[in-house]
């Protein structure tokens, strides 16, 4: 039939009270209603008379009519009902719009079906705190007006998002949450009929079904997870996965290669729960399913298990995995056994670390070696079960061995471990307390120092050491441009600069060495002896109190994150301690250690110091307190806390109390809401303040919509400025992840006519695009290095540096104007102090390390770097307390790759990197100009005076001419001539030699013709070249290594850090590195008075020749007592002032 142009006369039909004719009606509509919807729109009602009528033959093809014209009504919801009671004739496989938006319908209908089903969470309710707060906290009067709030309230009882992803959609996006009946009318409900019919909803899941079978068969399982996930359907994310395996079996069947499908949609899972998934319940399932898949897996993923295992902490099958690989008794195995130790080191705390330790296989020690007295003792100890005991019974149980709970059988099989495998599992326990590791960092950073001391010695000369904020600022820049690299050489070289330092500027000082040292395990405790607390003894001289509590802070950051000795030596120090300023350090230092230890006799300890009401001490507690506690969530903990805010009257102590409270929550995610909503809802702007730090330590790098929607309203809104300064701060701790979306978000922020929010953004763009070199972050913050408010430029100058942090000419052309920027800052007599301060820490952290450390606030393998986060969160407090500044070196993450044999011992060869030697090449040091200023100033002349001899060169030249004279024409006028720089009538000569005009004008040179050669030097370089190993390797260069030596292959994919080797040739004889970080310590005499202390360090420089550390010699200088102390040594009298002025100034002086 040809088309019709009307259709009045086939609706008609649908009258009829014949069948045969409402069918063909029917079947002419259904072919036409793209042309003829307009004129069946008014007869709706008919055609959904004709479904309903059960009579009626062709209901289906009513059905599908009806939802032709709704779709084209635009009324979607209506639409995808009918399609659905269409059954068979719905065909999913023709393409058309109408098929694929009914299908996209379909899909957010199921999403909204599976979320609005009740889940069995598994995961129990946070705990109630019990607190001051009211019990209507919740961020809004009301459920309506919290729901109208363009910022959703952190309570429980807020309704849950509209997807998993938070987003905000148009009304075709179904809210979960809410049902049919009287919310039904509400934008985003489910349409009654969906909700109520089992009918519709049982041809919807049939729908669904048979749209996975086709990507299924198309191989699209990507697709499947996503709605699966979305969803929250783990039944089809695990049908999904499975399918994917056995698909590729048969497709590999004839063929003996290993499956990768399956592992690869594990490895994007993985990814979807890390990056996209935001509520910390529904991950901890997914990473359940994940690991209940990997293990049925005949070859797992090993390391994909060791991520699964650290998110749901689950330490006891972090072990058994450990104990299962070193039993294959295999060289890889063993090695992937060692990578993941490693691994779980980086991304694991200490107390997890600690537990997996422990519950590793020990040979039980001799009887032979306990005393006879304690015989009776051991027999009773080994008739009890033990945690090794039931780990062994565990394994043989899993292998299908039987085994007995009597003690002397387990006795047996711990004596049935061979050598080799004790000897790995010793291996293990050294690797898991992180000693391993971190002495390959330090000698990394100790061979690979690249510091510039010209940088350091410019900072030293521009400002006033006799000022305390600048001497500090030296000291801070010192210690990060030497973090870690045990060079303490600028304290040797500047004793008489060090020796002005005073009162808390000794206590920084003393604590940059802990910075400066940070990981050298072995002679850390000898470095800090001369400065650590003794005991009084009579007639001897005290020394200072301010380095005691430094040498704490500096022993604790030494020690940082890793448990040992050096915890119970401070906290023996702490507890003996009598003076605020050594408990001050002291309780720095034990939160610095024992970061995350979770021990409850430590945090007692803290809280009795804090029950003393100090406010000199009781912001370092508050914050030890939180280091402790860090991430535990520990409900009485913070009861104690919060009380103990609201009794006290020191704003210190409240502070400390509240980036404590802060850090308790870390990565508690859902679990931290209500403690937010209290916080944010006091009057005490510090509380507040502290609720915003909670939040964002709670949800940092989730990326969190929700928690961003808060922090930009609490931004635009509170009264308090340092709130609003926070809260656009703490945005780059929630969205480091994604840094490219930062500078977007804050760009009107830092236009904000308010100082403190524009301090913020600039801080939010440091903290999120560390170490990127981001242009669009860059360009927000150069205009703000000129802002009319002093901290303002200073939180822009650190912030630059951290974004420049080991960028080069070649990545990043800018950089070497920022570097000039920031040198011309600190030397500008006219800048502020808070600039100038500023701009001494930037020129510190953009040469971190030696120039081999970057900011990184992830782990190498993309977990959140729990240490860096927290020591960049306790850095931004600097705001308030100078030496909190040290805590940024917890950021600093050494960049390179360091490859380990089946040994752990570091053999020599050479790995590829598929780039140009110079794009990731160091940049060039900073030049030191001679003293030959004074020299130029006293060559310029006038440009008359330079005239009048040209015509008198001249004049005499023609003399000597008409007099035929053939003497040699002089030089000394060309000499004059070429040094002469206000000349101007006649160009500058072009020399060969391209140094005198370096000489001439060195800016110039630098600024303009070096990017020119470079790029001329970068086109010539060949493409390629080989690395030693414990080289350096930026993270950006990470993608272009691999390890072309047939002898050495990584047992994974490299990361950077520690990369495990397998030796193809374990029999031929290696050549192993020397390691150069390992040698003695000379200790500090015991100090006498200030200028003995002197000299005798002086002296003991010359004595030596240099060979002594630079912490020894500075021992004399800083622990001795300030004049200004009380009970100190009094000062001497000052002798009689004499001014001495010039003649002709007092002459001057009298004819005025």
């Amino acid at each position: 039939m040809p088309g019709l142009t009307s259709a009045a006369g086939v609706v008609g039909f649908l009258s009829e009270p014949e069948p045969e004719l409402q069918v063909f009606a029917l079947k002419v509509l259904n072919e036409e209603i793209d042309a003829l919807w307009t004129e069946v729109a008014g007869s709706v009602g008919d055609i959904e008379a004709l479904y309903e009528d059960a009579s009626f033959p062709e209901r289906e093809l009513a059905a599908l009519v009806a939802a032709k014209v709704y779709y084209n009504l635009q009324e979607y919801n209506e639409s995808m009902i009918f399609a659905l009671a269409a059954g068979k004739l719905f065909n999913i496989d023709h393409e058309g719009e109408f098929e694929d938006t009914i299908i996209s319908k379909c899909v957010d209908t199921y999403i909204a079906l599976s979320g609005s089903e009740p889940v069995n969470n598994t995961n129990q309710p946070p705990p109630q705190l019990t607190t001051a707060f009211s019990s209507t906290a919740n961020g809004a009067s009301s459920i309506s007006a919290g729901l109208a709030s363009p910022t959703t309230p952190f309570s429980q009882s807020t309704l849950p998002s509209k997807s998993l992803l938070s987003r905000q959609d148009s009304t075709t996006t179904f809210d979960p949450s809410l049902q049919a009946g009287s919310n039904a009318n509400l934008p985003g409900a489910l349409p009654a009929s969906v909700a109520s019919q089992a009918s519709v909803q049982k041809q919807l899941y049939a729908i669904i079904d048979e749209l996975f079978e086709r990507c299924f068969q198309g191989g699209s399982y990507r697709q499947v997870i996503g709605i699966a996930v979305e969803a929250r359907r783990l039944d089809v994310l695990r049908r999904a996965i499975l399918r994917a395996s056995e698909d590729e079996k048969k497709q590999r069947k004839a063929e003996n290669a290993g499956l990768v499908r399956g592992q690869e949609l594990m490895e994007y899972v993985l990814e979807i729960c890390m990056n996209v998934v935001q509520e910390r319940g529904f991950r901890n399932e997914l990473l359940r399913l994940v690991l209940d898949l990997l293990n049925d897996i005949p070859s797992p993923d090993f390391f994909s298990i060791a991520k699964c295992i650290v998110y749901l902490n689950q330490h006891s099958m972090a072990s058994d995995m450990l104990v299962q690989l070193v039993k294959k008794d295999e060289p890889k195995t063993t090695a992937i056994a060692y990578q993941i130790a490693f691994d779980l080191y980086d991304n694991s705390t200490q107390e997890f670390l600690k537990k997996v330790r422990e519950e590793l296989p020990k040979v039980p020690e001799p009887p032979a070696a306990e005393p006879l007295d304690t015989q009776d003792r051991m027999q009773e100890e080994a008739s009890e079960p033990k945690e090794s005991d039931q780990l062994l019974k565990e394994l043989n149980d899993s292998a299908g061995a039987s085994a007995s709970p009597s003690g002397n059988e387990q006795d047996k099989k711990q004596e049935e471990i061979p050598a080799e495998a004790q000897k790995a599992f010793d291996s293990i326990r050294t690797i898991l307390s992180g000693t391993k590791s971190i002495e390959l960092d330090l000698e990394f950073l100790f061979r690979s120092n690249r510091a510039d001391m010209a940088v350091l010695n410019k900072i030293r000369d521009c400002v006033e050491a006799r000022n305390s904020i600048y001497h500090t600022a030296v000291t801070l820049a010192t210690a990060f441009m030497h973090a870690g690299t045990t060079n303490d050489t600028f304290f040797r070289q500047n004793l008489e600069w060090l020796g002005k330092a005073v009162n808390w500027s000794k206590f920084t000082a003393t604590a940059a060495l802990g910075v400066i040292h940070r990981g050298n395990l072995g002679q850390g405790q000898k470095l800090l002896e001369p400065y650590l607390p003794k005991d009084q003894i009579a007639g001897a001289n005290p020394s200072s109190a301010y380095s005691q509590g430094g040498s704490l802070y500096a022993l604790g950051l030494i020690y940082a994150n890793h448990e040992t000795f050096a915890l119970d030596l401070i906290r023996d120090h702490f507890k003996k301690a009598t003076e605020e300023v050594v408990q001050h350090g002291g309780a720095l230092g034990l939160g610095v250690a024992g970061m995350a230890t979770g021990d409850e006799s430590i945090y007692e300890d803290l809280k009795g110091v804090l029950y003393t009401d100090s406010a000199l001490n009781g912001e370092a507690v508050g914050i030890a307190m939180g280091l402790i506690m860090l991430g535990t969530g520990d409900i009485k903990a913070l009861e104690d806390m919060i009380q103990y805010a609201h009794d006290t009257q020191h704003e210190k102590i409240v502070r400390g109390l509240a980036l404590g409270m802060a850090l308790i929550m870390y990565g508690r995610q859902e679990g931290a809401d209500e403690l937010v909503n209290g916080l944010l809802d006091d009057p005490d702007p510090i509380l507040r303040y502290g609720g915003i730090q909670t939040l964002a330590l709670a949800y940092c790098g989730t990326g969190s919509n929700k928690a961003v929607r808060k922090l930009l309203h609490v931004a635009v809104s509170d009264v308090s400025d340092d709130v609003r300064r926070i809260a656009v701060m703490s945005l780059g701790f929630i969205l480091f992840r994604k840094p490219s979306s930062v500078p977007r978000m804050v760009e009107l922020l830092s236009e904000s006519y308010n100082p403190h929010v524009r301090y913020g953004a600039a801080m939010a763009l440091g903290i999120s695009c560390a170490g990127t070199g981001l242009d669009e972050a860059i360009d927000l913050l150069e205009p703000m290095i000129k802002d009319p408010t002093d901290f303002v430029r200073q939180g822009a100058l650190i912030s630059l540096s951290m974004i420049m942090i080991q960028q080069n000419e070649a990545m990043n052309p800018k950089v070497g104007t920022i570097r000039k920027t920031l040198l011309k800052a600190i030397s500008d007599r006219h800048e502020d102090a808070m600039t100038k301060f500023g701009s001494a820490i930037a020129l510190g952290i953009i040469d971190a390390g030696g120039r081999n450390c970057t900011i990184s606030l992830q782990t190498q393998t993309g977990n959140l770097n729990m240490s860096g986060i927290v020591g960049m969160a306790v850095f931004t407090q600097y705001w308030y307390w100078f030496p909190l500044t040290h805590f940024l070196s917890l950021s600093f993450a050494p960049t390179a790759i360091v490859g380990l044999d089946q040994d752990l011992e570091v053999p020599s060869f050479k790995f590829y990197s598929a780039t140009r030697p110079s794009l990731f090449d160091y940049p060039p040091e900073q030049e030191t100009k001679h003293e030959d200023a004074p020299e130029k100033v006293k060559t310029a002349v006038l440009s008359t005076t330079a005239q009048a001899k040209r015509r008198a060169q001249k004049k005499e030249k023609q003399q000597r001419r008409e007099s035929m004279d053939i003497d040699q024409t002089p030089t000394t006028p060309k000499t004059a001539a070429v040094d002469d720089k206000m000349e101007t009538d006649e160009p500058a000569p072009k020399l060969e030699d391209g140094q005198e005009t370096e000489k001439v004008d060195g800016e110039k040179k630098e600024g303009e013709t070096q990017p020119e050669g470079a790029k001329k030097r970068m086109e010539k370089e060949k493409v390629g070249y080989h690395l030693e190993n414990m080289s350096r390797v930026l993270p950006a260069q990470r993608k272009f290594i691999s390890f072309p030596d047939g002898r050495y292959q990584p047992v994974k994919k490299p990361t950077g850090g520690v990369i495990l080797l397998t030796d193809t040739t374990p029999k031929e004889p290696k050549s192993l590195m020397e390691m150069k970080a390992k040698k003695t310590v000379k200790p500090a005499a015991a100090p006498t008075t200030l200028q003995d202390q002197v000299n005798e360090a002086i002296g003991q420089q010359e004595a030596a020749g240099g060979d002594t550390g630079g912490a020894a010699e500075a021992a004399g200088v800083l622990t001795a007592v300030d004049e200004d102390v009380e009970g100190g040594e009094e000062a001497e009298m000052p002798q009689e002032f004499e001014y001495f002025s010039d003649p002709d100034d007092e002459a001057g002086t009298g004819d005025e």
